[in-house]
Formats: C-alpha cells, sequence, structure tokens
C-alpha cells in the first residue's frame, strides 16, 4: 500500500510493551508521530530512539504523541524501554499487518543480499488523523529536528 500526504491515516489495533491495545484512532485531537524502525537495541534504531528520547520534552510541548513500532515482542520492547529510559509507547507488531497497511515491510538490499525488512520511515498524522508528512529519509541521530522543522 501507499500512504501520501493529505489521506486518511490508516487505523490500527496492535499491542504495546505491556499488551495493551493501542489504536491510532484513540490518538484523535492529538498530532502524532508514528515511527517505523527496524529492530530494538541496534545502532541506528538506539540512535533514534534516544534522539527521540532527548527531545521528548519539546515535541509533547509541540502537540506530538510519540509512537514507536517495528516486529519485535513485548518482551524485546520492554527490555529496549528499560536499558533506554524511553518515556513512549513502543508497538509490538510482530503479524507486520501495521507494516503492511503503512507499506514499510518490504523488499531491502543490503551487501548484495535481499531480504523482506523494515523500511525506516516516519509518519506524522495531524489532529483530524490526516497524514501530514511522510518522513522517508530519516536521519537517525536527529529525527527529532526533522520532525520539528
Amino acid at each position: 500500500m501507499t500512504i501520501e500526504i493529505g489521506q486518511k491515516a490508516p487505523n490500527f489495533s496492535v499491542k504495546d510493551q505491556n499488551g495493551d491495545i493501542i489504536t491510532l484512532e484513540q490518538y484523535k485531537g492529538k498530532k502524532v508521530v508514528l515511527y517505523f524502525y527496524p529492530r530494538d537495541s541496534t545502532p541506528g534504531c538506539t540512535a533514534q530512539a534516544c534522539d527521540l528520547r532527548d527531545n521528548y520534552t519539546t515535541l509533547l510541548e509541540q502537540g506530538y504523541v510519540v509512537l514507536g513500532i517495528s516486529t519485535d515482542t513485548e518482551k524485546k520492547h520492554q527490555n529496549f524501554i528499560a536499558k533506554y529510559q524511553l518515556p513512549f509507547p513502543l508497538l509490538a507488531d510482530t503479524e507486520k499487518e501495521v507494516h503492511e497497511l503503512y507499506g514499510t515491510w518490504q523488499l531491502k538490499k543490503f551487501m548484495g543480499r535481499e531480504s523482506m525488512g523494515t523500511v525506516r520511515t516516519t509518519f506524522i498524522i495531524d489532529e483530524n488523523g490526516l497524514i501530514e508528512e511522510i518522513i522517508s529519509k530519516v536521519k537517525t541521530k536527529e529525527h527529532a529536528a526533522q520532525i520539528l522543522k
């Protein structure tokens, strides 16, 4: 599926790190940063999460809710959050359903090999549930600045 700016963001229902069901619908009226990332505790993903953590107060002040999502399990998310004191929920899309909805589960090429995986992408969703911005060239160490620009 291809998501475009201005269209309604696909709703989803998925568990967070605590096993609580999270839906996009429950954030209606708020600006949502929905960031898809490949794996907990890998260098790029850790840099991205920590940059968002370090700028979390500013993001909140600007009215954003931050939701990270990967195909990792709830337990892996719990460990990642605990290790890096992440203040926002991480969603466990182990069945890749949300990734498929947002078109972030794709064929990737790395060092001559092809495999399916998460394409690091951030969707900024406005208060009405519309896609306001899509960040496909994520700078992991400066991601909050990309969002707040």
